[in-house]
Parts: C-alpha cells; sequence; structure tokens
C-alpha cells in the first residue's frame, strides 16, 4: 500500500503538467481530465484509508521513499512520505472537497475560453497542497508550501485583465513571502539544532534542545502559519483574494492554503509543548485573529468579503484550539474538517448567487432570492447554520469542543480565551445571519429591466451537484467525528490528546454558546429582518467605518511599512548615487583632470622638448650646488 502514496501527488501533478503544456487541442475536454484525476486521488486516498482502519492504531503510519534529493557530505534531503492519521485526514479533505470545487467549476467557468489553464492551475494547486502535508520532512514540506504560495498566485490573478485580481494576487504573494522568511529560518535553525529536519527525529529530541532555541523555531513556525492561514498580523491578503473566481474562494478559504498555517502548528505540537512562550503567542494570535475576522465580516456588502472574513475568523478558532497544546489540537483539526465542508459550501452557494445575479456580489442588490434559487437557498442556509454552530450540525459539534478547551486552560488565561470564543460564537452568528437576510430573504432590490435588469435563476446541476453533498457534510460530520470521540480517538496517536477540566460543566458552556448564538441572531434580525434596508449602506458608527476598511490593516501597514521602506529605498538610491556613484566619479574626474594636464607637456614640439631638458638641467645644478653649500 505504501507504493500509492506517491500516485496521490502524482495524480493531480500528472493533470497539470498535461493541462498546461498540451494546448489548445485539450481545450474542450481538459476541464473533465482535470476532474478526473483529482477524483483518482482521492480514490486512491479511500483505498489507503480504508487499509489504515484494518490496522493498530500504533501500526496505522506509512512512508515511501522516492529519491534522495540533496546528498551532499553531511546534508541529506530526501524525497519522502509519511502518511499518519493526521496527514490522511487532510489527504481526504484536500482531494474531497477538491474534486467537488473541479466538478462546480465545468459549470462556473463554461464559457471561459481559458477554461484548460484554469483547470491545471487547480490541479497544480491540490498537488503542491497534498505534497504539503505528506512530506516527511519539513524541507520537502517547505517546497510544497513554495507551490501552494504559487498556484495561489497564479489562481487569485486568473482574471488578470482585471486591475483588482493582478493587484491581490501580487499582495497575496508578497505577504505570504514574508511567511516564508519565517518558515526558511526555522529550516535552518532545526539543522542547526537537531543535524536533521525530519518530523520524527526531530519532534522526538525536543528535550535535548533548549527551551530559548524551541521559542526562536515556534515563533518562525507561527509567523510562516500567519502567512498561510491569514492570521494576525499577516491577514491583509485574504479579502483580497476574492478577486479571483469563485471556486479558487472556495478552494482557498476551505480546504487548502488557509488550513496549511494549522497542519504546520498542530505537526510540530511537540515543538510548541517545550516552549511555553511560542505556545502564548500562537494562542493569543487566534483569539485576536478570530475577534477581528469576525468584526470584519460584520460590515462587508461583498457577500464573498463578507465570507473571507468569516474565513479568517474560524481559522483564529482553530489556531486558538491549536495553542492549547495537547488539550486542543484534536480540536483545531475537528473544526477544520467541518469547516471545510460548511465553508465551501458557502462559498459555491455564492458563487451560485453571482451566477444568477450576473455577477453582482453586492448583497444589498440581493433580496428574496429564496423563491429562484431554491437549491441554492438550501444549501447555503444549511451551511449557515453549521457554522453559527446551530445544535446537532457539523460547527456545533467542532466549535463547542474548542469553547470548552478554552475554558480549561485554566485561571485567568482560560476565562479571558473561553470569553473571546464565546464573543466570536455572537458576532459569527450575527455577520452569517445578515448575509443569509440579504440575500435570500426580504423585499427584492434588484433591477428586473433596464441595462441594469437581473434574471436570478438557479444554477446547473453540475454546480448545484457539489453544493448538495457538502451541505451534507455539513448536517452530519460533526455527528460522526463526535459519536464515542471518534475523531478524537484517531488522532490521538499523533495529537497525544490530553483531556482539560473547565470551571463549569459542559452542558453549561453549551447553555452558553447557544445564548451567544442566540443573541447574534436576533440582532441581525432586529437590525435587517424587521427594517427597510437601504440600497446604499449608511455612513455607519466609527467602527463600522473602519471594520469596512478591514480594520485600518492597509492603512496600518502603508504607514509601518510601505511608507518607511520608500524612505529607505530613496535614501539608499541617494546613498548609490551621490556618495558611492559620487566618489567613484570623483576619483575617476580626478585622474582625468590630472591626466589632461600631463598631455599638454607631450604636445610634440622639440623646443618644448628642450626647454624641459633645459629647466630639468638648471634644477638638478641648482640642487647640487646647494648641497655642496650646505
Amino acid at each position: 500500500m505504501e507504493a500509492l502514496i506517491g500516485l496521490l501527488v502524482g495524480a493531480p501533478l500528472l493533470g497539470a503538467a498535461v493541462l498546461l503544456c498540451g494546448g489548445r487541442r485539450l481545450d474542450r475536454t481538459g476541464h473533465w481530465l482535470g476532474t478526473a484525476l483529482a477524483a483518482a486521488s482521492f480514490v486512491i486516498g479511500l483505498i489507503l484509508f480504508i487499509d489504515m482502519l484494518g490496522r493498530e492504531a500504533e501500526q496505522r503510519a506509512m512512508h515511501q521513499h522516492l529519491f534522495s534529493w540533496i546528498p551532499v557530505a553531511d546534508f541529506r534531503a530526501d524525497v519522502a512520505f509519511q502518511l499518519d492519521q493526521l496527514s490522511m485526514t487532510f489527504v481526504l479533505l484536500i482531494t474531497g472537497v477538491g474534486t467537488l470545487i473541479h466538478l462546480y467549476s465545468v459549470g462556473y467557468m463554461e464559457h471561459d475560453e481559458r477554461r484548460r489553464r484554469f483547470f491545471g492551475y487547480l490541479n497544480l494547486f491540490l498537488a503542491a497542497m497534498l505534497l504539503l502535508v505528506l512530506a516527511d520532512n519539513y524541507l520537502l514540506l517547505y517546497f510544497g508550501w513554495e507551490g501552494v504560495g504559487l498556484a495561489s498566485y497564479l489562481l487569485i490573478g486568473f482574471w488578470q485583465h482585471k486591475t483588482s485580481a493582478a493587484t491581490a494576487s501580487k499582495k497575496a504573494f508578497l505577504v505570504n513571502r514574508v511567511g516564508d522568511i519565517g518558515l526558511a529560518i526555522a529550516v535552518m535553525l532545526m539543522f542547526t539544532t537537531f543535524g536533521t529536519f525530519t518530523f520524527g527525529p526531530v519532534l522526538e529530541s525536543t528535550g535535548a534542545a533548549g527551551e530559548g532555541k524551541l521559542t526562536a523555531i515556534g515563533l518562525m513556525l507561527l509567523l510562516a502559519a500567519c502567512g498561510k492561514s491569514a492570521q494576525v498580523p499577516l491577514q491583509s491578503w485574504l479579502g483580497d483574494a476574492m478577486e479571483g473566481p469563485t471556486p479558487v474562494s472556495a478552494l482557498i478559504h476551505a480546504a487548502t492554503m488557509v488550513t496549511a498555517g494549522i497542519y504546520l502548528v498542530v505537526r510540530s505540537g511537540a515543538i510548541f509543548n517545550a516552549s511555553p512562550d511560542a505556545q502564548l503567542v500562537v494562542v493569543t494570535v487566534g483569539a485576536v485573529t478570530l475577534l477581528y475576522g469576525a468584526i470584519v465580516g460584520c460590515a462587508k456588502d461583498d457577500i464573498k468579503k463578507a465570507l473571507a472574513g468569516s474565513t479568517m475568523s474560524q481559522i483564529g478558532y482553530m489556531m486558538l484550539a491549536a495553542g492549547l497544546g495537547p488539550i486542543g489540537y484534536a480540536f483545531a483539526i475537528m473544526h477544520l474538517v467541518t469547516h471545510g465542508f460548511f465553508k465551501a459550501g458557502l462559498f459555491l452557494g455564492a458563487g451560485s448567487v453571482m451566477h444568477g445575479m450576473n455577477d453582482d456580489v453586492d448583497m444589498r442588490k440581493y433580496g428574496g432570492l429564496r423563491k429562484y434559487m431554491p437549491v441554492t437557498f438550501v444549501t447555503f442556509g444549511l451551511g449557515y447554520l453549521a457554522i453559527i454552530g446551530f445544535p446537532g450540525l457539523s460547527g456545533f459539534f467542532s466549535k463547542d469542543m474548542i469553547i470548552e478547551a478554552a475554558f480549561a486552560k485554566g485561571g485567568a488565561q482560560g476565562w479571558i480565551l473561553g470569553s473571546c470564543a464565546l464573543l466570536g460564537a455572537a458576532i459569527t452568528a450575527y455577520y452569517m445571519t445578515r448575509v443569509m437576510i440579504l440575500t435570500f430573504f426580504g423585499p427584492e432590490r434588484w433591477s428586473k429591466e433596464g441595462p441594469d435588469a437581473r434574471h436570478p435563476h438557479e444554477s446547473p446541476k453540475s454546480m448545484t451537484i457539489p453544493m448538495i453533498v457538502l451541505a451534507v457534510g455539513s448536517v452530519g460530520a460533526g455527528f460522526v467525528f463526535d459519536l464515542n470521540e471518534s475523531f478524537v480517538h484517531w488522532l490521538e496517536p499523533v495529537t497525544a490528546l490530553e483531556h482539560g477540566h473547565p470551571p463549569m460543566s459542559a452542558m453549561t458552556i453549551t447553555a452558553g454558546t447557544v445564548v451567544a448564538l442566540l443573541i447574534g441572531v436576533g440582532t441581525a434580525w432586529a437590525q435587517y429582518g424587521r427594517r427597510p434596508v437601504p440600497v446604499q449602506a449608511p455612513r455607519g458608527s466609527l467602527l463600522t467605518r473602519a471594520a469596512r476598511r478591514d480594520l485600518l490593516q492597509d492603512d496600518f501597514n502603508h504607514v509601518v511599512l510601505v511608507k518607511p521602506g520608500e524612505y529607505l529605498t530613496r535614501g539608499l538610491v541617494y546613498l548609490d548615487h551621490k556618495v558611492v556613484d559620487g566618489f567613484v566619479n570623483g576619483t575617476a574626474a580626478s585622474f582625468g583632470g590630472l591626466s589632461g594636464r600631463m598631455r599638454r607637456v607631450q604636445n610634440g614640439f622639440v623646443r618644448s622638448y628642450a626647454v624641459s631638458m633645459f629647466g630639468g638641467a638648471v634644477l638638478l645644478l641648482a640642487a647640487t650646488l646647494l648641497m655642496r653649500a650646505v
């Protein structure tokens, strides 16, 4: 079975190579080839999963060594894969949801003349992400990490004829490069500390390393995770990434790119367990980001950007859980998987709405769409109920576990983290109810005649079938995972589970979560369900205006990073032109002037040379007489 592991990456990688290099002869069939190879990778993952279930828990990890990548003296880097319970979870999520997004894209990108290339990029994205989660060492993980960054750049900027899309792709690429520096430094520190960057030896030897070195490695890994998972302070790219086609948004936000940071932290759990300081920073970043993203999501009228703020917030929940250590690792991954179902469904639902509304993304120009798009309404609605934590649906189980684990941290820190998680649940219920009301309820706020006329209609089956499948996962995944703690026990050999003890009963925490949900839903209904919704957003409070501008994150980056960078660049240019070039040019000018004057002596006239010789003789005679006189 180990021989099949490489095919998980190989199938979509082959698809990317064929679709991107095969030329226009594949324009008519390329999208089906890309979808088939994504599905093939999912089938291979299912076969390996079934085989893994038949083994004892401690014997489930599988390894495959392909070849030595960089063998130089004592330095050795291998292309080798490790498939255990953690990586298998990601494999099924990436390939399963990824295949559904491929199928959805067949209809969504039907009229795009570059559809073949789009599917090639999608296959490349899957291959890079699978390489990232299957690598058995940090250097190969870094290779997949950069591949994900490249694929995201290509997909976000796929419609590069739009200036906004081209700018967004460059922004995502550059912000992620900051995080990638952190991962590169972490890999270097691992090699100098442990003499290797293979997962097993590194994670088993943390006890032999100093806490200071482990803290440095942990903080660099966190910096990398903040870039890929859009966590504070490297979150500014995520909202702009909505400029890409909607299937890209679903793929990035649900199954691939933003989950990479959570994988990295959980996979490196032994490092963070040995460094309380690094662990504290992780949990702080998660708590801040879950509130930050939720607040931003409340003020967006663009349906995709509202969901982007939601993604930022939900990944913040996962990061908070990962920062709690062994009491939270399994719950972080559980919420990651349930989020993969309902967030992919929500984004595909948003794409379906846009498909029926001539690509209009302004929710204030929607309203009453449930009558025209019943399948989209039901599937989007189930995703909505799941993400707000409605009792019995998937988000309820996974988010409730994280809130309990936050309170179980103990002391003042536990109360602060638990309160932040509860507040985030209330805000999530508010902004998602707002999205639901503005889109599907209330009077119709679009034009039915004229140049801006809208004729909403249900999407084709190639788009609705993936939405239905994801809606089923949104409803039942959490219950299945929570049944007899099956998912927690599945990950236990990798994540080293510890049971926390919150200062109150689980029932009390659950009741508090439900109350927070009702407060958020009720507030949104009172504000948008019982009042007319203006087509133009009112000016709003200072906080609302700031949230519309992503809480001034771009303004902050411009003042703190961009402007100082401009001044530094100007200073370096001035130094180069006036000082460095001035010295070089001045030296050259001095020698040029001196040589010019010396050329006047060599004028070619014999009389001038005779005068020079006579003058020289006189000077020598005078010097000789002076020396004798002395």
